[in-house]
């Protein structure tokens, strides 16, 4: 059996789906959730769910990035997690952290990469009149948002859209995919899924 740690910034809502799938057959379980906030709503979520949580404040490191990825790394040994899955995790790893889980670590990025890698990405895409939009799941690597696509979900964008709109519907699209993509990834599959 596989072990996931999840690590999130905010509600957890892409890592409550994470965790709920991962019963009966699935190969892998949720090990931890750790926060860089300690005031995440998924905090709570995770202990309803049984899961250890951890907390590093990134706070704490005064924009010491090196230090406070150490930091994390030293809080997951102990659940020694063969993946871990980034589910809305809002901090920019350092290539030593990379490192460490290279092969071994997922993202879930809210638009159709490689467009819009960073932040704002449904505004990005209302912007520049695309007729789509949606979110990828990827393996991480040093380049921001950039990793092997290991699966994508499109949403239509509609006339007068707003950018919180367009984030609703593409949020129950991310809930469907990225389970079905770890579950793929756990057990060895990188095989492209796009929906």
């Amino acid at each position: 059996m596989k072990k996931v740690a999840i690590l999130i910034s905010g509600s957890g809502s892409n890592m409550v789906t994470l965790a709920q799938s991962m019963t009966g057959d699935h190969p892998a379980r949720p090990c931890v959730v750790l926060s860089n906030r300690p005031d995440a709503g998924g905090l709570a979520k995770a202990e309803a769910l049984g899961i250890p949580t951890v907390v590093v404040d990134h706070k704490d490191y005064k924009g010491d990035r090196a230090a406070f990825d150490a930091a994390v790394m030293a809080a997951l040994a102990p659940y020694d997690p063969d993946v871990v899955a980034l589910a809305g995790f809002m901090r920019i790893l350092t290539p030593e952290f990379i490192a460490h889980f290279a092969g071994k670590m997922l993202n879930i990025h809210p638009s159709l990469l490689p467009k819009y890698k960073g932040l704002h990405t449904h505004q990005r895409a209302i912007d520049a009149g695309d007729d789509a939009a949606g979110c990828s799941v990827h393996e991480v690597t040093a380049e921001l948002d950039g990793g092997p696509i290991l699966a994508q979900g499109r949403v239509p964008i509609l006339a007068g859209d707003t950018a919180d709109a367009l984030a609703a519907r593409v949020l129950p699209v991310e809930h469907r995919l990225y389970p079905e993509t770890l579950r793929r990834f756990v057990s060895g599959d990188r095989t492209r899924v796009d929906v």
